[in-house]
């Protein structure tokens, strides 16, 4: 086993990576010329995102926002209508707020340093890093899960990850290795290591860098890093309502911040346990809105999961009866919008599905199951 403590094996340890990385690296199109602007969306949307989705997303996004100032021109709804699908939007509302402060503050040039990227909206101290060091080459360390992951085991860490003090381990053997090659290479060949080899279930046998880890060596790869604990899993039960009327939808809108801020969705509550999802659809819409409503059919349940958040939805097609202006007590603001319109509205991924669900009939007033 060769020690990784010496700068002999550091600069082995890292000869060997370069060498494998240069053989396997995945063509991801922000890695066609590392434009800042590219790498910065890249490492907004792999947060909490799988790579092959990422890169459908990241695909679509730059068709329609090539550049910094596009995006800081775009009005919020459209900028949530082309994260719709990836969730956390808070993430592209962040996206936006920085595109505006760099086009106020460098004209639309994205910030040169660690510590002004680090200054902006949503970019925390792994995204600045990742984007220092991929886009500028700066011998920055950017440690994500993957990373983690692979030293956990290459330095046989026997403490979560989510220990502080594992992290900083971890980033100081990072940031010791950039002086050994192209701080961009490196850093892109760990991420690589660790979504390709070093994954849940390490495959050993495929390793560039296996004559480097203690885990394997002692055995305990499979072992390392230690599982953290499972949070509780939330289970939200909720009942939605499609008022169609004159070819037209009601639709609402929450307020900005807290679970799916600035997205439209159908009017609807939670239901309590073992309520009527039927009953406490009407009556949420008369309290909460002023509207009667009778329910004419039941269209859809559709299940979405994040995070530690279960939630199932009842979506019911209902006729409308007395006052049409909605007053939302609890939401920004409700409205009646044309079906043909309804697209071009930023909807969570359970809404969405509920809209997925529902074929128009001519004259857009009535619906029926797909």
């Amino acid at each position: 086993m060769q020690p990784l403590r010496t700068a002999a094996g550091k600069r082995a340890f890292v000869e060997k990576l370069l060498r494998w990385f240069a053989l396997v690296m995945r063509p991801l199109p922000w890695r066609g010329n590392y434009e800042p602007y590219a790498v910065w969306i890249s490492e907004i949307m792999l947060q909490q995102t799988r790579m092959e989705r990422g890169v459908e997303y990241f695909k679509a996004w730059m068709h329609r926002f090539p550049d910094i100032r596009s995006v800081a021109e775009a009005r919020e709804e459209a900028i949530l209508a082309a994260w719709e699908g990836l969730g956390y939007y808070s993430r592209a509302r962040n996206l936006h707020a920085a595109a505006k402060r760099i086009m106020a503050e460098s004209h639309g040039i994205f910030p040169r340093f660690f510590k002004d990227i680090r200054a902006l909206p949503g970019v925390g101290e792994y995204t600045a890093g990742a984007i220092a060091a991929i886009a500028f080459d700066d011998p920055v360390p950017a440690v994500d899960t993957n990373v983690m992951r692979v030293f956990a085991r290459v330095c046989d860490i026997d403490i979560p990850l989510s220990d502080k003090a594992a992290k900083a381990y971890i980033t100081e053997t990072v940031r010791s290795l950039l002086s050994s090659g192209s701080p961009r290479l490196i850093i892109q060949g760990l991420m690589e290591l660790g979504a390709l080899v070093c994954r849940g279930i390490p495959n050993c046998g495929q390793c560039p860098v296996d004559a480097f880890c203690t885990a394997r060596r002692l055995g305990v790869a499979s072992a390392r890093p230690p599982k953290k604990p499972k949070g509780a899993i939330v289970r939200l039960e909720m009942a939605a309502g499609i008022l169609v009327r004159k070819g037209r939808i009601l639709i609402r809108k929450r307020r900005p911040g807290g679970l799916w801020g600035g997205l439209w969705e159908f009017p609807g509550g939670n239901v309590g346990p073992g309520k009527s999802p039927e009953k406490a659809l009407v009556r949420y819409l008369a309290d909460e809105t002023g509207i009667t409503a009778t329910i004419r059919e039941k269209i859809a349940i559709v299940r979405h999961s994040y995070t530690t958040n279960r939630v199932v939805v009842h979506g019911y097609l209902c006729d409308v009866a007395g006052v049409l202006l909605p007053s939302f007590r609890d939401e920004e603001r409700g409205k009646w919008v044309r079906i043909a319109e309804i697209d071009s509205y930023p909807f969570p991924a359970g809404h969405r599905k509920l809209l997925e669900r529902l074929g128009w009939k001519e004259g857009g007033e009535s619906a029926s199951r797909r």
